[in-house]
């Protein structure tokens, strides 16, 4: 199934519309800190940054920026288009979904001013809805291909299934393991840390800390298995999972650049250098199965008559043009 161009445009419209909404939060914060660096900083998860305001936003809000920039690319020309909207407004309900109830609590209260956060309830209502109007637009925007002239949507290699199968599992059950490390080790702020709440330190129009690696777990999960089916839905749902995990490993990687954590790599506790190898782990899974998933898959044939020429035989199969000549002459040929 391929979208019509109604579909395309509609669906890179609602695109535009959440890339400018994050834009514009991400814009507010750059202005409001006195430095631009701090707000990198904050961003990386530095603990010792200091900021003249408090940002609305993290580290994932760049990365989901990127994802509708480049899906608003792809709602326009890419023969995944429908797919890859779909991704773009599950992960979109995903991440926005917990500032219904988060962005009223106390704890905002105290941190953010009323019309910000009045401001940050429309935006979250705003994205939600284009997130849902982008699964309903690919979903009724689909149509079967009119002929082989059209392209069809591609599915990730044998070899790069089985490769995306293997690191994003991977890292989805790291991530789960540290979320079961998480609730165990501090079992006080459970169930908060997946749903919120006055303990917890996050961004105005952000997730809680553990929703949004449950998200990000789910996904590779997703994607991973996905993948190693060959669906056609594997690479834009795993491409999101790699933009988000590796948003987290190069972040992991600075702090620990910065505070030389590698340094005295062996006179850190245990659990720590397991953090520190995370990082790198999951930083360079995202690399590589971003560059494994980035290449262009393999078509579908085309059921009909169509199908020999559409494998790339160079030729059309018998019928297309006329039945081909008897293997016998008839008397008089």
């Amino acid at each position: 199934m391929i979208l019509t161009r109604g579909a395309r445009i509609t669906g890179a419209v609602l695109c535009a519309l959440l890339a400018l909404i994050v834009a514009g939060w991400l814009v507010r914060d750059l202005r409001a800190v006195e430095e631009p660096a701090d707000l990198v900083r904050y961003w990386a998860g530095y603990y010792d940054v200091r900021l003249s305001a408090m940002p609305t936003t993290s580290a994932n809000d760049v990365a989901l920026l990127v994802v509708y920039v480049v899906a608003f690319f792809a709602a326009l020309r890419s023969s995944v288009a429908a797919t890859a909207l779909v991704a773009t407004g599950v992960v979109t309900l995903a991440m926005r979904l917990p500032g219904l109830w988060n962005i009223g609590e106390p704890a905002m209260s105290a941190r953010f001013a009323d019309d910000l956060r009045t401001r940050a309830l429309i935006c979250s209502f705003a994205a939600l809805a284009a997130g849902i109007a982008l699964v309903i637009t690919a979903g009724a925007g689909r149509r079967p291909p009119r002929d082989f002239s059209e392209r069809t949507p591609t599915r990730p290699g044998r070899g790069a299934g089985v490769t995306t199968f293997l690191l994003l599992g991977a890292s989805g059950a790291v991530v789960i393991a540290w979320e079961i490390r998480q609730v165990v080790r501090f079992p006080d702020i459970f169930p908060q840390w997946y749903v919120g709440g006055d303990r917890l330190f996050q961004g105005l129009i952000d997730p809680p800390p553990g929703w949004g690696d449950a998200v990000i777990a789910l996904l590779c999960l997703f994607a991973a298995v996905s993948a190693l089916s060959r669906a056609v839905h594997a690479r834009p749902f795993g491409l999101i999972a790699v933009g988000l995990l590796l948003t987290g490993g190069v972040t992991g990687v600075s702090r620990a650049v910065h505070y030389k954590m590698l340094d005295r790599f062996g006179d850190l506790p245990t659990e720590d250098q397991l953090t520190v190898v995370t990082w790198f782990f999951e930083a360079v899974v995202a690399v590589v199965v971003l560059i494994v998933l980035a290449r262009r898959g393999s078509a579908d044939a085309l059921d009909g008559p169509h199908q020999g020429y559409d494998q790339g035989y160079g030729y059309p199969p018998p019928g297309v043009f006329g039945p081909p000549p008897p293997s016998q002459p008839p008397p008089g040929w």
